[in-house]
């Protein structure tokens, strides 16, 4: 896994560099974003199907570099929440209320390329820091995995990205990222069924599975001094 992070890192500061040496003058844009994640953490048992069931912020600010004249190179700094959430469901191998929230500060690295000045469609990979976190497991009745193995503290992401403008220099952002390598490995024990399961009484079940986040974001962008006759 060390060696996998220092490929990313090596990997992100090699295409920092390419694009900077390719800037030919070219001036630098900021913009701002505000908007929301919607999350779910694969490999958490609390959730059989491929529900986004946490709800976060996502606010960010960025420098976008246009190379040649429909691309951008943009690099964020960003404060994103992740996590996830269930009901009681006695329905799951995870039957107990659960609720996971993961504070992260992003620096995602992205590439545009922009169609008519309408859209931009980009793919890139982010970085995150952990800041904080709350894991809440039948609201408080059960002692939290953390408390036996933590969150690590970096998150490796992959990133796909459309912005559409709404109106002048606002942009309506859909983006979707995941974990390349795991947050966490966690281990789970299946209780034995009351009454027991006559195919398998009294048997414990116990397994690990790696954990990764998944996010859907939707935000509104506002490029700050973007001059649109430039790409015209």
């Amino acid at each position: 896994m060390r060696i996998l992070r220092l490929k990313f890192i090596v990997f992100f500061i090699a295409v920092v560099a390419f694009f900077i040496n390719d800037v030919n003058g070219q001036r630098f844009l900021g913009a701002v974003a505000l908007g929301g994640n919607l999350s779910r953490l694969n490999g958490d048992e609390a959730d059989a199907g491929l529900t986004y069931n946490k709800l976060g912020m996502n606010v960010a600010a960025a420098v976008i570099l246009p190379f040649g004249k429909n691309w951008d190179l943009t690099l964020e700094t960003s404060f994103s929440q992740k996590g996830s959430r269930q009901g009681e469901n006695p329905g799951n191998d995870y039957p107990w209320k659960y609720n996971l929230r993961l504070n992260y500060v992003e620096v995602p690295l992205l590439v545009h390329y922009i169609d008519k000045n309408i859209i931009r469609a980009g793919l890139g990979m982010s970085w995150g820091r952990l800041v904080s976190y709350k894991e809440v497991e039948d609201d408080g009745n059960l002692t939290p995995y953390t408390d036996v193995k933590k969150f690590a503290d970096n998150d490796f992401s992959a990133v796909a990205d459309v912005m559409i403008r709404l109106f002048h220099k606002f942009h309506l952002n859909l983006r979707y990222s995941r974990s390349v390598v795991p947050i966490r490995t966690r281990q789970f024990t299946y209780i034995p069924t009351s009454p027991p399961d006559p195919n398998a009484p009294g048997v414990t079940r116990v397994w690990e599975r790696d954990q990764f986040n998944s996010v859907i974001t939707l935000r509104l962008v506002y490029i700050i001094n973007e001059n649109l006759s430039e790409r015209e």
